[in-house]
């Protein structure tokens, strides 16, 4: 960049705490990424279903990778930083010193990690209530939700934890926290609700009025105190009182990064269009989809409706898939051609994934590529169905399956898979539609969107046409939006959303394939009734 061009342009830093890693991006205000870092973030997994992780280096890393993307720009040109991260919870005393949430008393593990499944049986008790706070995460809470956890800890930590906890945030308010010191929280689910507490166990937290979760409420993108505290800003090598944002949640934040981007002049149906018919895709390890509307719609099986969680002012419903890359990982790396494609991939100085889809290219012969699993078909839930069934007990399903044991059949497999997830897709959004949504595009954001394959099949099984967008790293921008609001740089969240979201390809359904993907889906469908079925022939006396 000129010189004049750099002392007259705005940047936002935008942080993203994933599973694995944490990420930073440095965004200018048109939305384009100009620096990018990673770093890997530790998981500890003392026993199966438990997943836990370090609040301390957490931070430690989200303050490196920071350093590294805003290194040699002029600090006076940064006006904000936006966080996003998992809903893990974080656990701290009056203090604010990391506690243990594992009865190994590791103080530094302090965080149950989002994937953490050790609260079934409290999930369960909390559902069995049908308390009316049910209905705003579709009937049912998750266990990957804080109640549970809450509830485990006080059942199962009752003296090292529960009562020495000063503090349990969401990982997105923890990071704001450290940032500025404040407590705030970004705008809760549902509304707390005494009642609710109380049936469930958890009264304590009702008392000095809910101080330990959370009572100052902010909307996304609102500014956090009065921003960096020097203490933070020396950490993070970025300016003292620079605005921050109110966080969110890592996929919000992808949606927030696409889904107000302007279409103009791409002859889409969502053009001239209220937001509301648009649905964000954010697909990684898993996925969930992102719809929003201007009246609450509740959905069976579908998280929300909450108030202004994603975009200030409209209801969010979230449907989610558990496993989606993860799954296509599995699938692939656990067959028996998988060194056979990884010696072909890299000696051909392609991903696995092109190689695949090119392999599927050559066997296709005169057929279109996705026909050629007719006779095979998976049901996608190895890890349980999030929505809409809301089933943890579901298990994956593959039927089809022949003798042959070379690349062919794996790319088959890998085919299936995919199309198992756009078909999962489908069924989350006709969900969505029967309870009042009404979406006509999609815009897909995260790793999987990089694959030509996964998104052809979600155009053509859903029929709806699919936005990509510009950054891959939508996430990162969506976090950069949000501190890119907090500086005051933009009216609203709605005006940034539209000037650094930025689109890129779009892909359209064949809309002659509609019938054969109309009996897959069918197919579908008939595979988790089946499954119940199983179920319950094997259950009767």
């Amino acid at each position: 960049r000129s010189s004049v061009e750099q002392t007259s342009v705005k940047y936002y830093v935008g942080i993203d705490v994933g599973s694995a890693s944490v990420r930073a991006a440095l965004v200018d205000e048109f939305g384009t990424v100009v620096m990018h870092a990673e770093q890997p973030i530790q998981i500890w997994e003392p026993q199966p279903d438990h997943y836990e992780q370090s609040s301390a280096d957490i931070w430690a890393a989200c303050c490196a990778v920071t350093k590294e993307v805003v290194c040699g720009v002029d600090a006076s040109q940064i006006r904000g930083i936006g966080f996003d991260a998992t809903c893990s919870l974080v656990v701290v005393d009056k203090q604010f010193q990391p506690l243990a949430v594992n009865s190994q008393g590791q103080n530094n593990r302090n965080a149950i990690m989002w994937m953490d499944h050790r609260a079934v049986s409290q999930v369960d008790r909390i559902n069995a209530t049908q308390h009316r706070i049910l209905s705003y995460v579709g009937g049912v809470m998750s266990v990957e939700m804080q109640p549970p956890k809450l509830l485990w800890i006080k059942e199962n930590l009752q003296e090292s934890c529960w009562e020495k906890a000063g503090y349990f945030f969401d990982l997105p308010d923890f990071l704001s926290w450290k940032a500025t010191g404040v407590t705030a929280r970004y705008v809760n689910y549902g509304g707390w609700d005494d009642s609710f507490w109380k049936i469930i166990g958890l009264e304590d937290l009702v008392k000095d009025k809910y101080e330990k979760i959370g009572n100052h409420v902010l909307s996304p993108g609102e500014s956090v105190g009065k921003g960096l505290t020097p203490e933070a800003a020396k950490e993070l090598g970025l300016p003292e009182g620079i605005a921050v944002a109110a966080s969110l949640i890592d996929a919000h934040a992808g949606g927030l990064g696409v889904i107000g981007a302007d279409v103009r002049g791409h002859n889409l149906p969502c053009e001239n269009q209220p937001i509301t018919s648009r649905v964000a895709l954010i697909c990684g390890t898993s996925s969930c989809h992102m719809g929003i509307s201007e009246t609450p719609i509740f959905v069976p099986g579908v998280w929300g409706p909450y108030f202004s969680a994603m975009v200030p002012g409209l209801w969010l419903n979230e449907g989610g898939q558990s496993a989606t890359g993860k799954l296509i990982e599995h699938v692939v790396q656990g067959h028996v051609a998988f060194p056979e494609l990884q010696s072909k991939a890299a000696a051909s100085a392609q991903s696995i994934y092109t190689y695949l889809n090119s392999h599927l290219d050559l066997i296709k012969k005169s057929l279109p590529v996705g026909f050629l699993t007719v006779d095979l078909h998976v049901w996608p839930d190895f890890h349980g169905n999030r929505s809409p069934l809301t089933d943890l007990t579901l298990k994956g399903m593959v039927v089809g399956l022949t003798l042959s044991r070379g690349l062919d059949e794996l790319a088959l497999i890998y085919l299936a898979t995919i199309q198992a997830i756009a078909l999962g897709t489908r069924h989350i959004l006709e969900a969505m539609e029967a309870a009042g949504h009404h979406i006509n595009t999609l815009f897909l954001c995260g790793g999987l969107s990089k694959n030509p394959l996964f998104v052809q099949m979600h155009a053509d099984i859903t029929g709806k046409p699919v936005v990509l967008s510009k950054e891959v790293e939508s996430v990162l921008v969506g976090a950069a939006i949000l501190g890119a609001c907090a500086s005051g740089d933009f009216a609203s969240i709605q005006e940034a959303m539209a000037k650094m979201g930025k689109i890129g390809r779009v892909v359209r359904p064949n809309h002659e394939h509609k019938r054969f993907y109309d009996k897959k889906y069918e197919v579908f469908l008939k595979l988790v009734e089946h499954q119940r079925e199983y179920r319950s022939i094997m259950k009767s006396s």
